[in-house]
């Protein structure tokens, strides 16, 4: 494509006649790295709740777009993010969550990282000339630790601030609603063959659900269903009407934070939600689920209900971003018009994506 085309896609779009991004933003495999670069190599990602973190030594792994990193609570109280890449030859410090380690040690040759990303030990290097351990360190992210959870930035300075990225989260949730008090139950995975965009994309609108979640629809009030616009977040919310053995009844707020994380907030519980990209037309979705700390029977079966039903609601969801990733590779697709009332959040979305490509043009 020339320049004037470019230029004329990525021009910003009124939303009363936006229509969405082009097929190639989504199946052009150059669109990996550039989004990496782009994107999450300078947007703040969430890695971890505190109740993961709560002790010297533990530790969690997550993926930035490719690249490998570990949060990790120092024998100082304070939780640091580094690269899970050793400094010799790239072997990893960590392959799995993990509980009170004394220190990081490489799986590969054994070299051995203090709690403080310090290199301690190297196996064998002393008849290496001129080789200090003190000066080899593991490159550390910027970290903010918010309601609880835990966000890391490779590349703070051209992140968001952060008070921006939360504003005025904290006054919605109120004062009921403290997610640092949840503990964490599991951990569930899928891996989509689809562009990490597209799943952002169906997130952010309910427009499909009348017609891909029947039994979401049966819970949320789809005429009530308001979407919220902000800086760098959105709001979905409704009334929710469930049976007490599920959620009861209250609002449920789906929060969609630049550029892959979503708290799925809904009485009792909190649900994260990444958004991993794996290539261009592959990503994998993390769940985890934080409830509040109950341990009685009526309280356990609540939670499998939950996870049973999150279950449901996402295979129907990963059915139809694979469908449409099909859709925008088979060359048929011209972007569409959005719907005003329903699409504002994914028009939001584009608009965000829209502005990073055309600087970088």
């Amino acid at each position: 494509m020339n320049r004037s085309d470019i230029a004329r896609e990525l021009a910003p779009q009124p939303l009363d006649h936006a229509t969405a991004l082009p097929a190639r933003y989504y199946s052009d495999p150059s669109m990996a790295a550039t989004d990496r670069r782009l994107i999450f190599d300078r947007g703040w990602q969430f890695l971890a709740h505190v109740c993961q973190l709560q002790n010297a030594g533990d530790h969690v792994i997550g993926d930035f777009a490719g690249l490998p990193v570990i949060a990790v609570r120092g024998a100082d109280g304070e939780i640091r993010v580094f690269h899970n890449v050793c400094r010799h030859r790239a072997g990893p410090l960590a392959q799995c969550d993990g509980l009170a380690a004394k220190s990081l040690r490489c799986r590969y040759h054994g070299w051995t990282y203090t709690l403080d990303g310090t290199l301690r030990s190297a196996p064998e290097m002393g008849t290496a000339p001129d080789f200090d351990m003190g000066q080899v360190k593991l490159p550390q992210l910027a970290v903010r630790v918010w309601q609880g959870l835990v966000f890391a930035a490779v590349d703070e300075a051209h992140a968001p601030a952060f008070d921006a990225f939360v504003k005025d989260i904290d006054g919605r949730l109120g004062a009921n609603r403290h997610l640092e008090r949840y503990g964490h139950h599991r951990r569930v995975g899928y891996d989509v063959a689809c562009n990490w965009k597209i799943y952002v994309d169906n997130y952010l609108e309910g427009y499909h659900v009348p017609h891909v979640h029947p039994g979401l629809n049966k819970l949320l009030d789809y005429r009530s269903y308001v979407t919220e616009t902000h800086d760098w977040y959105s709001l979905q919310w409704s009334p929710l009407e469930s049976s007490d053995d599920l959620y009861g009844s209250g609002d449920a707020l789906y929060y969609w934070m630049w550029p892959n994380t979503m708290l799925n907030i809904v009485p009792g519980r909190l649900q994260t939600n990444r958004i991993l990209p794996k290539g261009v037309d592959h990503c994998r979705v993390e769940f985890d689920f934080y409830y509040a700390m109950d341990e009685s029977e009526e309280a356990a079966a609540r939670r499998l209900a939950d996870v049973n039903f999150s279950n449901e609601v996402q295979f129907e969801d990963l059915t139809i971003c694979e469908d449409v990733q099909r859709g925008f590779a088979s060359g048929s697709y011209v972007p569409g018009r959005l719907n005003p009332l329903r699409e504002n959040a994914v028009h939001h979305f584009h608009e965000l994506l829209r502005r990073v490509y055309r600087e970088a043009e």
